[in-house]
């Protein structure tokens, strides 16, 4: 339905109020019938065209569904907007006294990573190449040491390099160009080195990062609250 205000309202107060104006009036003034009738006629002529015009008009219907559509999109924006505060730790929900903690694997936590140990080398935002694989990416997260599952850890390295799982272990997006058929990679440390002048494509890098600046990506506000110290 069209949005009625009160300039609206009025007009319309107005007009149902003629009609019984408009006969009292003649009374006073001694109108004949035919008179009577006459402006009775232009007055109902006068109060239709007013009302198609801003309730059967196409152009009025259009202005109040746009009005409608421009209140839902903003809306939306903010159920967006309170989601994202609420799953990055600015409303934290609580069971008891205790805080729910959040899911922290794969360098994936949306706990504060701070203090940083000195023994982590790497920072957010920073390209890599991969030394093996040969692949480049941006990390986007690190734990201190390896943050996944044990069934999960066990198969990933070799009895001989069981000792990784207690290294540091950085979340990388990989770069598009590389064509390496993956998008993600959760490896340890000592696989990867830092390279700097190089950019990476990937389709969430904007979710993670507002720019580039030669060396390193500048972390989006949300992430660097999480790694302050990157």
């Amino acid at each position: 339905m069209p949005h009625i205000n009160a300039a609206a309202a009025l007009q319309i107060s107005m007009l149902l109020f003629a009609l019984p104006a408009q006969y009292f009036i003649s009374q006073w003034y001694g109108m004949d019938s035919a008179e009577r009738i006459q402006v009775t006629q232009r007055l109902i002529i006068a109060s239709w065209s007013i009302s198609t015009r801003s309730c059967l008009s196409l152009d009025a219907w259009a202005d109040n569904l746009k009005l409608w559509l421009s209140k839902t999109r903003y809306g939306v924006t903010l159920s967006i907007l309170h989601f994202r505060n609420w799953y990055y730790g600015e409303n934290k929900t609580k069971s008891g006294d205790n805080e729910a903690k959040p899911h922290s694997y794969l360098a994936e936590s949306t706990q504060v990573h701070s203090p940083k140990p000195e023994y982590i080398k790497f920072r957010v935002g920073q390209v890599i190449i991969h030394r093996r694989f040969g692949y480049s990416g941006v990390i986007v997260g690190w734990d201190a040491k390896a943050n996944t599952p044990e069934e999960q850890l066990q198969p990933r390295y070799s009895p001989v390099k069981q000792d990784l799982k207690d290294t540091p272990h950085y979340r990388i997006l990989i770069n598009k160009a590389n064509g390496f058929g993956k998008s993600t990679a959760y490896v340890p440390e000592e696989e990867i080195t830092v390279i700097m002048g190089l950019e990476v494509y990937h389709p969430d890098m904007e979710t993670y990062f507002s720019g580039y600046d030669g060396s390193k990506y500048i972390m989006q506000p949300w992430l660097k609250k999480l790694y302050p110290h990157d």
